[in-house]
């Protein structure tokens, strides 16, 4: 956004004293960003006139059109120079450097010989003087716009300071020269005059009959004003004033109808659009297009319309995208005498989507997807009737509105919360007069704020605040460093994920990732029964191979296993962390919610009830061996032992208490798969794998595989911490005679129920089975220790006579004395 300097001193009363660069450090300091200061002229001096063409003499023994032109620049005599630009006429006025002049880029202008010619100065284009990048031709006048030998510099307005400012999303009010001078003013404490102001009262006489207007939807615009003129001469130029101003802020001149639109938008933020009046069947109605059709926009291009696009209608057909382009068919020409003036307040969103759906960004879209007064539809459009009036033939007609503006609500405001929120005190009368500045009415006995009617962003208190911050100046926020860091951290779920595959690899395991689909022959391959094998059928499977969701991680690790074997792997071990798939509910028909907005409560729970559980388990194939032959011993394969012992690890580092049954679990070979159970549910199995199943996937013989449920697992402390006994220990060896029935986990609960309470650690060190008779005999170490003493003698015995005593009655077991 450009803002000339001259034209913000028209709302801002500026002292002399201050200099663009406190000007530029002011809206700095209020949120801006001001790219650049451009000192227009600064490099420019003349004499530089304007001047009238008396003959132009075409040179054609050259490559290049060469014109030799005779100048009228209010002499006595005839001044010619050479010109190579062809885009002018004998009768127009142009602007001429004499000699003396130095142009931009330190280029001195004098007499010269050239073409077999003299040539007595130069005709300049709008790049030559540094007034834009147009270097097509020259820059030409209309007669009675400028006066033959007047100050071109002055006459320009050449010498000026532009701002440019990079304006932020929210704050689409800047996008105007207003809307600067707002800023400007508030940020100096200056005095400011809103140009709408003399706008209020501005009232046209009703001539005639105007075009009808209506908004067909109400939630895509809110007011739309139509004002009709006729009898405009299509040769009615636009005023000199106008021109320079709308080519300093970066446009370029086309025609006056054109020039005023925008104009108005430049000076108040409001984009206006004007149709020839001739073009138009019936009236005008804000609606979208309904259905795809071609549409040529101004720029010649033609677009295919989407049924949701916003367009501005006749009773025939779309004649704008709405708040972004006109169409080609009701621009304005060289002929057009009847005109009809659009000014909406369309909806944001509408015209951000019409937009970027055709990736067409224009100065009107700009700004009405960042929103818009609501007020400016009626003032923008009578401004514009007010500038065509003055400056053609035109006549009001008619004025046609629909809708009315929309504005913020108030809001509430708890003149405390902002000193909490900024961190520094400041008075209740302190902020009421910066939200003022700012355009806000505040009833400081309430403290209810009426935002502007600029400012639809001001819907909260913290809007406010920000306000009160951006005005009082950020600088004045006190800096506090916060309690304590507050930064995203991994749940407990996954740290204790991280952790078991930690572990899992630094024991030598490789962790491999498989794709999560399966099909029912492996389902039926590994005995998969009931619950078990129930899963989900995929709808559109990336195979055709595997049309369903797995129902466990150990055939997805088989299968990997298989395949390195075949490509020589002997020895290796390999797990896997994934979510497995069990058909445990009926799934219902997708739910799709309307995207445009945040969906409700209730619909974001349907959705996540409908999908079904997905339990998440870490499961591991141990293949091959795990020790070789070597000078230190034999070779030493995979066991049973080895897969449980994994198992139990994982739970060990959960910090949870577990005990341990036989289970014919498929796909483990029936009483050589043992099952973990926690709080009295399985929720972990390991063992040797089913011959049938290491035969037909080409396993090594006893190869071993465990599955752990992290889901089914309850949630614990990952540290435990534990205290170190100061006092010795006591250790007494105990060996129990049982029916080979009975598990070794049996007995060693019934030692820990009867040892007592000064029990440290009992640990299983022997078990020998040559007993005969169905007995067997397994030997514990039992450790007793005292936080405060050194047990004796006595309280030993004792404590062991009580704990076999319990394994007697809980087991049947008898103490073996030989």
């Amino acid at each position: 956004m450009r803002a000339p300097l001259s034209w913000i001193k028209e709302f801002v009363e500026i002292p002399k004293n201050v200099t663009p660069e406190q000007i530029s450090d002011a809206l700095i300091r209020v949120g801006f960003e001001v790219e650049e200061i451009i000192v227009q002229g600064a490099d420019l001096t003349g004499p530089l006139v304007f001047g009238k063409v008396l003959s132009i003499e075409e040179i054609t023994e050259f490559k290049k059109p060469i014109r030799y032109v005779g100048l009228d620049c209010g002499e006595k005599e005839t001044r010619y120079v050479i010109c190579g630009a062809t885009n002018f006429v004998v009768g127009d006025l142009i602007v001429a450097a004499l000699p003396g002049a130095v142009l931009p880029g330190n280029f001195a202008i004098g007499a010269r010989e050239t073409y077999g010619k003299t040539s007595n100065g130069m005709i300049c284009s709008a790049k030559e003087l540094g007034l834009g990048e147009d270097h097509s031709g020259i820059m030409t006048f209309q007669e009675g716009t400028v006066n033959i030998g007047d100050d071109a510099i002055e006459g320009l307005m050449i010498n000026d300071i532009i701002f440019d400012v990079a304006v932020n999303p929210d704050r689409g009010y800047a996008l105007s020269i207003r809307g600067i001078a707002r800023e400007v003013a508030a940020a100096l404490d200056l005095p400011f005059t809103d140009p709408v102001d003399a706008l209020r009262t501005l009232t046209f006489a009703e001539t005639g009959k105007g075009v009808s207007a209506k908004i067909a939807d109400p939630s895509t615009a809110s007011v739309f004003y139509l004002r009709t003129l006729s009898n405009f001469d299509p040769r009615a130029t636009t005023p000199i004033w106008m021109r320079r101003r709308i080519e300093k802020m970066g446009m370029r001149s086309i025609s006056l109808v054109v020039d005023i639109t925008n104009y108005v938008m430049l000076e108040l933020g409001q984009p206006l659009h004007a149709f020839d009046k001739s073009k138009i069947k019936g009236g005008l109605t804000i609606k979208r297009a309904g259905k795809a059709q071609p549409f040529t926009t101004l720029d010649g291009q033609v677009r295919q319309l989407d049924p949701d696009d916003l367009m501005v209608c006749d009773d025939a057909q779309p004649l704008a995208l709405a708040g972004t382009m006109g169409g080609a068919h009701s621009e304005i020409s060289a002929t057009t005498t009847d005109i009809a003036l659009e000014a909406v307040r369309f909806d944001p969103v509408c015209v951000a989507k019409n937009s970027r759906r055709h990736k067409l960004s224009s100065e009107a879209s700009r700004r009405l997807e960042r929103s818009v007064d609501p007020s400016l539809a009626q003032y923008a459009s009578a401004r514009f009737v007010q500038l065509l009036t003055e400056n053609s033939s035109a006549q009001h007609v008619a004025t046609v509105v629909d809708g009315q503006p929309r504005f913020a609500p108030a809001v509430k405001l708890d003149p405390t919360y902002v000193s909490r929120t900024l961190g520094f005190d400041i008075s209740a009368s302190t902020i009421a007069q910066v939200l003022r500045t700012v355009g806000c009415d505040v009833n400081e006995k309430t403290f209810e704020v009426d935002p502007p009617s600029w400012r639809s962003d001001l819907l909260t208190a913290a809007d406010l605040t920000e306000e009160v911050a951006r005005m009082v100046g950020y600088d004045k926020i006190p800096s506090i460093l916060p309690p304590r860091p507050l930064h995203a951290s991994l749940t407990s779920t996954q740290k204790r994920r991280r952790a078991i595959a930690q572990m899992l690899a630094s024991r030598g395991l490789a962790e491999v990732q498989t794709f999560p689909f399966t099909n029912q022959e492996t389902i039926d391959s590994m005995g998969f029964l009931g619950e078990r094998a129930s899963t989900y059928r995929i709808a559109n499977p990336m195979s055709e191979e595997f049309p369903l969701m797995r129902v466990h991680l150990v055939p997805g690790l088989i299968e990997v296993a298989q395949r390195n074997i075949s490509r020589g792997a002997k020895d290796f071990a390999i797990f896997e962390m994934g979510s497995i798939f069990r058909s445990s509910q009926k799934l219902v028909p997708f739910i799709s919610p309307d995207l445009s907005k945040r969906p409700s409560k209730k619909i974001i729970d349907e959705i996540f009830a409908s999908v079904p559980p997905q339990a998440f388990h870490v499961a591991g194939l141990l293949v091959g061996k795990t020790e070789n032959e070597d000078w230190q011993g034999k070779a030493r394969a995979y066991s049973w032992q080895d897969a449980i012992g994994f198992a139990q690890d994982i739970l060990q580092l959960c910090n949870l208490q577990w005990t341990v049954k036989r289970s014919d679990f498929a796909p483990w070979h029936p009483g050589r798969c043992a099952e973990l159970i926690v709080d009295g549910k399985a929720v972990a199995h390991a063992g040797e794998l089913h011959p049938r199943i290491v035969a037909q996937y080409g396993l090594p013989e006893r190869s071993v595989a465990f599955a752990v449920g992290l889901s089914a697992l309850p949630d614990t402390e990952r540290v435990r911490p534990t205290t170190v006994g100061t006092m010795p220990a006591a250790l007494q060896d105990v060996a129990l005679i049982v029916d080979e029935s009975v598990s070794a986990a049996q007995v060693e609960a019934a030692l820990r129920s009867g040892a007592g309470d000064l029990l440290e650690s009992i640990t299983l060190f022997d078990r020998y089975d040559k007993l005969g008779d169905g007995k067997i005999s397994l030997a514990f170490s039992l450790v007793f220790r005292a936080a405060d003493r050194t047990l004796t003698g006595t309280e030993v015995t004792h404590m062991r006579e009580s704990a076999v005593a319990a394994a007697a009655k809980e087991t049947g077991a008898i103490l073996r004395t030989a």
